[in-house]
């Protein structure tokens, strides 16, 4: 099974999905993060093409230690536009890798860029079966599953969701993802949240800091969503599970079934099938 996940910058997909991504790859399935755009607008004291290239090699350290592949577009952060020319991309990208599942960010999302690479993904959900558009990659015969990803940032969006995956058993490698993202975990989101002079200096401090900071942020879907959780999992394994990320199934693309679903996220116990 073919995934591909698309994120706004180089650290959404492994912000929002990094552990079912994981779990995905060590079920032998191929996962893909694809940024629609460089991230070279993500800090307060860089930019431009330093910062491009800095967060293009933080992305492929973090994909390494993941175990999934990386792809980063070379569109100006903070300037997507749902352009044609930009929806053929994802077209092609959607096709050469053979999806079956395609994931990406709520179109309700804070970040413009966020809902444009909702909006460019969801443009693309029906085209990639049509054979006249993009014709120089061949079209898929069959339509991929469309998920929308959690969103992780403090809103009021009112998200619904279908799936949750506990990611308890993956949750040290998914901050070993997110600790490869230094400029982001450790300067620039620090700074926007003020807490810049909190980071701490030494290497093992900040992973420390690092979880305690985030932990908050993927524990509150489990709390949320413990009958959800009880729907894949059983109600023992629901109530023990602390960390959670949930997808909600786009109106979009294959309609897939409860019985579906179970292959589609091979993680659920027989118990609860």
């Amino acid at each position: 099974m073919n995934v591909v996940i698309f994120g706004a910058h180089p650290d959404d997909c492994e912000a929002y999905a990094g552990g079912t991504a994981v779990k995905w790859v060590r079920a032998g399935n191929r996962v893909l993060f694809v940024s629609l755009t460089n991230g070279d607008a993500g800090h307060h004291d860089m930019g431009g093409g330093a910062l491009a290239r800095r967060r293009r090699k933080e992305s492929a350290l973090s994909a390494q230690r993941g175990g999934v592949e990386t792809l980063i577009l070379d569109h100006h952060d903070g300037e997507l536009m749902p352009t044609l020319d930009v929806r053929h991309e994802v077209i092609r990208i959607i096709r050469s890798h053979d999806a079956g599942i395609v994931v990406s960010h709520h179109p309700a999302d804070y970040h413009p860029d966020h809902r444009y690479t909702s909006t460019l993904v969801q443009d693309a959900s029906f085209m990639v079966t049509v054979p006249n558009c993009c014709p120089g990659v061949e079209a898929l015969r069959g339509n991929p599953c469309f998920f929308y990803l959690m969103h992780a940032r403090p809103s009021t969006l009112a998200l619904t969701p279908d799936i949750a995956v506990a990611i308890d058993d993956v949750m040290d490698v998914k901050y070993d993802m997110l600790d490869a993202m230094e400029s982001q975990m450790y300067e620039w989101l620090p700074w926007l949240e003020g807490q810049l002079d909190q980071v701490p200096s030494s290497r093992e401090a900040r992973k420390e800091w690092l979880r305690a900071n985030w932990d908050r942020t993927f524990t509150k879907h489990a709390e949320i969503n413990r009958d959800l959780l009880a729907k894949w999992y059983g109600p023992d394994q629901a109530r023990e599970t602390r960390y959670v990320e949930t997808f909600e199934t786009c109106p979009y693309g294959r309609q897939p079934s409860d019985q579906e679903l179970r292959k589609l996220f091979p993680f659920f116990p027989e118990m609860a099938r």
